[in-house]
């Protein structure tokens, strides 16, 4: 029974001990990646047009990543800040022709690049993208991870270099070489088939006639004429939009600005504050396992040893227990300053929403004003072109 008892403490004691051994473990990561240029400049046949829509902010946040500083408010703020950073990252490569950030759902793009954010808290970028092409053919959809540390926060430039640019350069230089491996031929289509699905999108009967849709694959049945006043208009109005979404990118452009500072610091911060937490942990769980072994030893130095012995070790038992219980305190007051630093993170972390000013546009002699968020105003411009369109048009208006 005596040995029982020894066994079954020990057990614990180790159980505690092996409890330990996840602590500190971190997510594997790409190595470093530099971004790829053509060897010489590419002819204006071999460029796409890239348009990059806003991030969806990935999975509902847990309890932990809100304990942790990481708010809706930042998660929001992300999926604004990383399709900027993309952006620029894809002007560098030298690769494509205009590289446009757009909300959701905008019809026209001749590369469409979307994605979402799986993990991000300053020390992990995991991103899902995908990209399709304007016949709807998917070139990539892959998962992205980078690794960044306190101290790499360092070199980062505005526009130029963050801490995660070895995963941006590696999007890049992805999209690049599927590209590069394509025919002229097919780049030709690609930029014809954006056309005409932007043309159908606002005047669906008059377009209709020029693609096949196969499942989800787009196809062309037959061009338009080069000078069909339809397809005049169309071009036209696509300049207009294009413009438009010039101004939105001037937006998008000030926000990625306004918030790459404070962005900036809150993941060095968060970075510093989680390596401070895992040490303080680390810490109270070695005081917490000392304290408890220095208990555990004089329980079972009393169970094993035979009265003259307990008498003889009993200022040592004693000193065993005290000593281990004041080291195990200890270590649950290193949990209190972990608090502090959890509290820190979410302090930090708490507002990055843009605040957005109605739009006034003027088309055509006439002043329109556009509200609501910038994706709202962009639906709104959408909708004021197909309207404007039509009625100079004198078609019927099918979205009444």
């Amino acid at each position: 029974m005596l040995k029982l008892r020894v066994f079954t403490l020990l057990l614990l004691l180790g159980l505690i001990l092996s409890g330990c051994q996840t602590l500190g473990k971190r997510q594997e990561t790409q190595g470093q990646v530099t971004i790829e240029h053509p060897e010489e400049g590419l002819a204006e046949e071999r460029l796409l047009d890239v348009w990059i829509e806003l991030f969806e902010p990935g999975p509902e946040l847990t309890k932990e990543d809100l304990a942790r500083g990481v708010t809706p408010g930042i998660r929001k703020a992300e999926s604004r800040f990383i399709p900027v950073h993309l952006k620029k990252t894809l002007q560098q490569a030298g690769y494509w022709g205009a590289v446009r950030v757009v909300p959701k759902d905008t019809e026209g793009a001749e590369l469409l690049v979307s994605g979402q954010i799986l993990q991000s808290d300053g020390e992990i970028l995991n991103l899902q993208i995908r990209a399709r092409d304007s016949t709807n053919r998917l070139w990539l959809e892959k998962e992205y991870t980078a690794l960044g540390e306190s101290g790499e926060y360092e070199g980062i430039s505005e526009g130029k270099y963050d801490t995660f640019q070895d995963l941006y350069n590696a999007i890049a230089n992805d999209l690049a070489v599927l590209k590069q491996a394509m025919p002229r031929e097919d780049l030709v289509r690609i930029r014809q088939i954006a056309e005409l699905r932007f043309g159908r999108e606002l005047v669906p009967e008059a377009f209709d006639g020029y693609l096949v849709r196969d499942g989800e694959t787009y196809r062309l049945r037959r061009l338009p004429a080069r000078d069909d006043p339809m397809l005049k208009r169309i071009r036209s109005i696509r300049e207009r939009d294009y413009l438009f979404i010039d101004t939105l990118n001037d937006h998008y452009d000030g926000f990625y600005r306004d918030t790459w500072q404070p962005y900036s610091d809150w993941r060095q911060f968060r970075t510093e504050e989680a390596e401070d937490l895992r040490q303080i942990e680390r810490e109270a769980m070695t005081r917490k396992l000392v304290g408890i072994g220095a208990v555990v030893g004089a329980i079972a130095l009393s169970m094993v040893a035979g009265t003259d012995v307990q008498a003889s070790t009993d200022g040592l038992r004693q000193l065993m227990l005290l000593g281990g219980l004041m080291v195990a305190k200890s270590g649950f007051d290193k949990d209190g300053e972990k608090q502090i630093h959890i509290d820190a993170m979410e302090e930090l972390g708490t507002s990055f929403e843009a605040e957005v000013s109605p739009m006034v546009v003027e088309v055509d002699g006439e002043v329109h004003r556009l509200n609501g968020s910038v994706e709202g105003q962009y639906a709104g411009w959408r909708d004021l072109l197909q309207r404007i369109h039509r009625s100079e048009t004198s078609l019927p208006d099918l979205s009444k």
